[in-house]
């Protein structure tokens, strides 16, 4: 039997439970207003005049600020030079106030309005009359076509370069939130091996996951998970799995910490691993300790791909996404998104830097048997890359439970 997987339920294991936030420190206002002024550097050297925030991650990056997408423009604007404006819906001028930690300028729009003239007579009002406004990329289309009608003058332009310029770097205080979330995610890891019983159900195992973060005190959370033959598909199958002895399973999930995401996906069997299973394991560890071992500062992020893949093909899978075999990249940047720039993608020449945060998880699909995913996030130090959790130890005892 796998080391550390069954013998227990899940009711033993969430009676264990107990919460984690002690010592959690938000992003303080200073970082908030450091970010605005290198955005702003960024914007005199692209030559943009200001930087339109819809209600997404970047909106919370800039100014501390987390709301739901609506059809009601929510948002802000960065000048090149000055002050950062906020925009709301005039009925909830008293609510986005209560959500902002600095600044005090809020431009309101009335409900029979069209908001986009407002965004454009904002940037006007910072003394702009012409030229180039960056878009925050997860602007909806009808609001960046209502931008484009109302500010002819303006030419708007994807708002990437500054966007996901500043968010890949993450600071110290960013790192501390998501090594928090990695660390309840990987004890919700353990406890759901540990609860695994012959008959349990895929939906009864991402029931556990979401009820196992609220005990460690997270108030969201996303899990999957899926059994046996399923578990060859990189994003599961459309039915539930019923386990049975012998299976492999893989479980795939995080939460958000100050609204930092973990991410770290477990694959073993329940029982005792064939060769087959043990060969097809092994490769998925030495491929992703491979792509680690590329993760070198001032290499191209392909790199972490190139090297991951290659393990993969030496061992006569693929070759490039053919399955059997890694049918995707090898990574992806990891922050307020779960997935984010940097990508470990070939063709990405985006050189490797202090600050970055990205998965390993270079997956072996084996359609009609299994996969295999191992997933942790890596992050650049000066001293190189480090693990926020430790790789899976061996296929016999993947938690290391008996190290």
């Amino acid at each position: 039997m796998t080391i550390g997987v069954g013998g227990s339920s899940f009711e033993a294991e969430l009676a264990k439970l107990k919460p984690m936030t002690d010592g959690i420190e938000p992003i303080a206002v200073g970082e908030f207003k450091q970010r605005i002024a290198k955005a702003q550097t960024l914007m005199r050297e692209q030559g943009l005049q200001a930087l339109y925030l819809d209600t997404s991650t970047s909106l919370a990056y800039f100014t501390g600020i987390q709301l739901g997408l609506s059809e009601r423009l929510h948002g802000a604007v960065i000048p090149v030079e000055g002050e950062i404006a906020y925009l709301s819906p005039a009925f909830e001028e008293p609510k986005t106030r209560e959500y902002m930690k600095f600044g005090d300028d809020v431009r309101c729009w009335e409900e029979h309005e069209d908001p986009t003239e407002l965004v454009v007579e904002t940037i006007r009002s910072m003394g702009y009359e012409s030229g180039q406004v960056g878009l925050d990329p997860q602007t909806p289309f009808f609001i960046a076509d209502g931008l484009r009608k109302a500010g002819n003058r303006f030419t708007f332009t994807q708002g990437s370069s500054i966007t996901a310029t500043c968010r890949q770097l993450k600071s110290a205080a960013e790192v501390a939130l998501i090594q928090r979330a990695m660390d309840i995610t990987m004890e919700v890891h353990r406890a759901a091996a540990r609860a695994l019983q012959v008959g349990v159900t895929t939906a009864q195992v991402k029931d556990f996951l979401g009820q196992a973060h609220r005990k460690l005190g997270m108030s969201t959370s996303f899990g999957a998970a899926q059994f046996g033959e399923a578990t060859a598909y990189p994003h599961g199958v459309p039915h539930e799995q019923t386990l049975q002895d012998g299976d492999m399973v893989l479980i795939d999930m995080g939460t958000k910490v100050g609204g930092y995401c973990s991410d770290i996906t477990r694959t073993y069997v329940f029982g005792e691993p064939t060769q087959r299973q043990r060969d097809i394991w092994n490769l998925e560890k030495k491929a992703q300790l491979a792509g680690f071992a590329a993760a070198q500062l001032g290499a191209p992020c392909e790199n972490v791909d190139v090297a991951a893949r290659g393990v993969i093909e030496a061992a006569g899978y693929g070759p490039g996404y053919k399955v059997p075999g890694l049918p995707h990249r090898t990574g992806h940047g990891l922050g307020l998104d779960i997935h984010e720039e940097a990508y470990m993608v070939k063709g990405n020449k985006t050189p490797l830097q202090v600050g970055m945060c990205f998965s390993i998880e270079p997956m072996m699909c084996i359609y009609g048997e299994f996969g295999v995913r191992l997933e942790d996030i890596a992050y650049m130090t000066e001293d190189g890359a480090r693990w926020f959790t430790q790789p899976a130890h061996t296929v016999d005892d993947p938690f290391a439970c008996e190290v």
